[in-house]
Parts: C-alpha cells; structure tokens; sequence
C-alpha cells in the first residue's frame, strides 16, 4: 500500500503530565475548555494532521481524568506515565519508551498550547524531512517574551536554548522563543535523552537541552519562526485561558463571516470549533452556539440566545432562547424568553412563543405554543394551538407520562392536561379545564366547575375596605339608572 502520509512519522509524543499548580482547579489543565473542546483534544488534532503511526500522550498529575477523556476523544493513543514530573526532557523520555522503536521522526508538542494548528506541524514536518535536519522547532516573538526559553541563534541554525531561569541579562534581551514544539531525527533523539543532565536553576531534565547536544555532534538544528505567534501561546492559569479562548472564538467568527455567515456584533459573539453554519444565516448581539449546533440558511438567531447541540432550520427565527438538544424546524419561531429543554423538536412553520418550557417534546407543523406554557412529554399534532397558562401535567410523584393533542385541535387558556390524556383529532378543550380523560374527535372538553355569583358577600365579609365602598357606589349608581 502506498504511505500517502506527506513525510513518515513514527510518532507524535503529546506532553500532558504537568501538576497545572496556577490553573488551581480539580480538574486536568489539559482538560480545561476553549471553544468546546478540551486543550488536550486541539493537540490531538494537530498530531493527527501528520497522520503519525503512534500517538503517544506522557499524563502524570491527575491521570486518571486524562486517560479517560482520551478514551472518548482519541482511543487509538497510547498513554505514558510520568510518575515524577522532572521536566520536559524527562517526560520525553518516559513517552519514547512506549513506542516499539525510536526511529524515523518524533514529533514532540504540548498538550496546553490550544491554537497550534495541524497545517502548522505539518508544515514543520515538510520543512524538517526536506532540509535534512537532525532537530526542527517552531519559534516565536511574543509581545513579552518573559517566562520563556530565548532562541539563541547560530546563522540560520539554533545554538542552545536558554531558559529564563538561567538565562544572563543579554539573553533575556532576545524576542526569539521557544514554542515547545519540536521534530526529531529519532535516532538523534533515542542518543541524547540518556545523556541530558540536571545542571540548572530548576534541577530537572531540560528537553531543550537536545540542542546543544545535537549541535556538538555535528547535527543540523533549525528554528523555524512563526508568523501567527498566538499559535505558540501556552495556557498555564485562567487568565491566559480566557485570553487565548477570546482569540480563538475571533478567529472561528471571522472564519465563519468569510463563510457568509453576518454576525452583528462579533465581540459578543461566542462559537463552539464544531458548530455549522450556513450562508445567510444572521447571529445578533450576546448570541453562544455551542457543542454541534448547525443552523440553515436564511435562520436568524439572537439576540441574547444560547444554543447547544440545537438543530436550526432554514428561515426559522429563534430570539432571546435558551435550548439544548432540540431541533426547531424551517420557518420556525421561538422566543423570546423560550427554554427548550432536551427531546423538544418543533415542526416547520411551528412556534414556542414567550416564557414557554418544552421538554421531550414533540410539536409538528404550524403548531403554536405561543406564551406562558409548560409543555413537557407531549406530542402535538399539526395545526394545533396552545392556549396561554397551559400546563402539561406530566408527573405523577414517580413516573412521567405522554400526552397527545390531536391534529387542528385548539386547548383554551389556563388548562391543564393531566397524563396520560389523548385529545383527538379536531378537539376544543373549554379554557380553565383540567382534562383527566381522552377526548374524541370533534369534540368539546369543558373540565371546570359552574360559576356561582354569590350576592352581598363583600359586604358581609369586607365590610369598611374600600371595596365594599366601590361596590356600593356601584350598586347605587346602577339603581339610580334604573329609577330613571
């Protein structure tokens, strides 16, 4: 078979072993989100873009949540233990000795640098395979480059890297830095772990000590600067979370107004890496689509919405919503001040109006649930509308129930439908009933007791409030009428 793969590579040794100590969560710093994914899973992605015959992931600090995010995410990866943090050079070497072999090319990155792309490593694998080198890294000129490891340059190849710690006054004058990602000769890189020693300001295993040891012996190492230096951007506590999420939702809003995608006011505009979009679909201001949210063209949605894992019909019109796991139909309206709880799906030219909760439910074509409703484990057929305070009574204390609305039925305001009820095709339900049974075809349903006017009661029972003054006057002034 041919290897259709742009330059072999052995492996892609991901490193996620870190404490993540300024992150101060319970949770894995890889697994911290951005975009909807976990910082892990950008760096998976990027490693399948070389289409490497192993992925080996180096966990350590809080493993267990690490190994089983990559079970869901990445199962063909292979995870390495670092028992002991001791640095990036050691970590390496924990992650080479889970391959079968240490030959061909070893690509290293980090598991905490989200917006690395797959273009970018691939490009970094071409360039390392074409120019014969032993050692390939990206670098970068941040605005500060304090914290990082200084690029200290031989010509066009790189003579050592210097971290902050152990760098002197002139080498930390250098912009040039480090970007933590690396293609290796796997020969060279087999030879130089076991010889890299611990002689520094923080006692560990430096991997960018690799260079200088490659150098000595002869091999090329070449810097490769990047142009894009957010690509290089590390996350280590949450407010550089924050900044690099806050760049990587401008770049998938930009992406998607190139798409012909109009978004109104892009600063409040928040989207998930896998949600689609079609042309001509309008966002408004303080709109999230999160998880797999598509929308069809001509739909518009917002302001003031969230949307995960929705499903947006062409046309349809969805404002001031919150919703999750639904699907609303082509032409659709929802809103405002909707809530679309899982299992609703809401058919073309339908409607869930103002201040309407839906759950599991499931409402056809030109249907309406216009305002004030709870609408949970119902099917409502075509045509049907929904009066206003209508309730769909679906819990008994233990078990929920299904009610169903007939096509071209209309239930008045302020009923409740008690489950399991079925109300038949054609079917009015009197408003203020409470309906306990099924109603067949064609028929009227008044559940309610008869109304009784009881005479004088307020001014028995309210004597001296200004009610029973209103409602004297009321009655004199109606027999003055009647003298007259």
């Amino acid at each position: 078979m041919t290897d259709t793969r742009t330059s072999s590579v052995t492996a892609v040794v991901i490193l996620a072993a870190g404490a993540g100590t300024r992150m101060k969560s319970a949770t894995a710093k890889v697994l911290h989100t951005l975009a909807g994914r976990s910082m892990l899973h950008y760096a998976v992605d990027a490693a399948n873009a070389v289409q490497p015959e192993h992925l080996v992931v180096v966990v350590g600090h809080q493993r267990e949540q690490v190994i089983a995010h990559l079970a869901e995410i990445a199962p063909h990866a292979v995870t390495a233990v670092q028992e002991e943090q001791n640095g990036t050079g050691h970590a390496v070497q924990v992650g080479v000795a889970a391959l079968p072999s240490a030959t061909g090319t070893i690509v290293v990155i980090s598991g905490d640098v989200p917006l690395l792309t797959g273009e970018t490593l691939t490009t970094l694998v071409e360039k390392h395979a074409a120019e014969g080198n032993a050692m390939t890294l990206l670098t970068s000129q941040p605005t500060d480059p304090t914290g990082y490891g200084r690029i200290v340059r031989d010509g066009d190849q790189c003579a050592r890297i210097v971290e902050q710690r152990d760098a002197s006054p002139a080498e930390l004058l250098i912009g040039e830095i480090n970007a933590g990602t690396y293609v290796f000769d796997g020969a060279t890189l087999g030879a130089g772990l076991g010889e890299l020693r611990t002689d520094n300001a923080q006692r560990e295993v430096y991997l960018t000590d690799m260079v200088a040891w490659t150098r000595a012996r002869g091999g090329r190492v070449v810097p490769w600067l990047l142009g894009d230096a957010w690509q290089a951007e590390g996350v280590n506590d949450r407010v550089q979370l924050a900044a690099v999420g806050r760049e990587l939702n401008t770049r998938l809003v930009e992406k998607w107004q190139r798409a012909g995608v109009t978004v109104v006011d892009p600063h409040t505009t928040w989207i998930h890496h896998d949600v689609d979009l079609a042309q001509d679909v309008t966002i408004l201001p303080n709109t999230h689509l999160e998880g797999a949210t598509s929308v069809e063209s001509g739909a518009v949605i917002g302001p003031d919405t969230t949307l995960s894992d929705v499903e947006v019909g062409a046309g349809a019109t969805v404002s001031r919503t919150q919703a999750s796991l639904s699907v609303i139909g082509p032409k659709a309206s929802v809103g405002p001040f909707a809530y679309l709880r899982p299992g609703t799906v809401l058919g073309e030219n339908g409607k869930i109006g103002t201040f309407v909760e839906t759950k599991n439910a499931k409402i056809a074509a030109e249907a309406k649930v216009p305002h004030l409703t709870y609408c949970g484990d119902a099917v409502i057929g075509e045509g049907v509308n929904i009066g206003a305070g209508t309730i769909f009574a679906n819990y008994d204390g233990e078990h929920k129930h299904t009610s169903t609305v007939g096509n071209w039925s209309f239930v008045g305001s302020n009923t409740v439908l008690v489950a399991p009820v079925h109300i038949g095709d054609g079917v009015y339900v009197a408003a203020g009933s409470t309906v306990t049974s099924d109603v067949g075809p064609g028929e009227l349903a008044v559940a309610r007791g008869l109304q009784r006017n009881i005479p004088g009661w307020v001014a028995r029972k309210k004597a001296g409030s200004k009610t029973a003054a209103a409602a004297e006057a009321a009655q004199a002034a109606m027999q003055q009428e009647g003298a007259e």
